[in-house]
């Protein structure tokens, strides 16, 4: 085992936790919370969610795009 090596903390998905059964797309405010300051949507291994929930945040994600409740860039 190389020195200074530390296994990073496992990241744990915060709607398991919150036991969520769908993502709500019309939650600006915690939705804006997985994309950047330039409207990228935030990848898996950054977010710490698990896959199910992952799938619906894009889903939500895009259908609040759609509907002008998220921008899809900033200038």
């Amino acid at each position: 085992m190389s020195k200074g090596y530390r296994r990073p903390k496992k990241k744990v998905c915060n709607f398991c936790q919150e036991k969520a059964e769908h993502i709500d797309y019309k939650d600006v405010k915690k939705l804006s919370k997985y994309i950047t300051e330039r409207g990228k949507i935030l990848p898996r291994r950054v977010t710490g969610n698990c896959a199910k929930h992952q799938r619906q945040l894009t889903v939500a994600i895009k259908r609040a795009r759609a509907i002008a409740l998220l921008p899809f860039t900033t200038e």
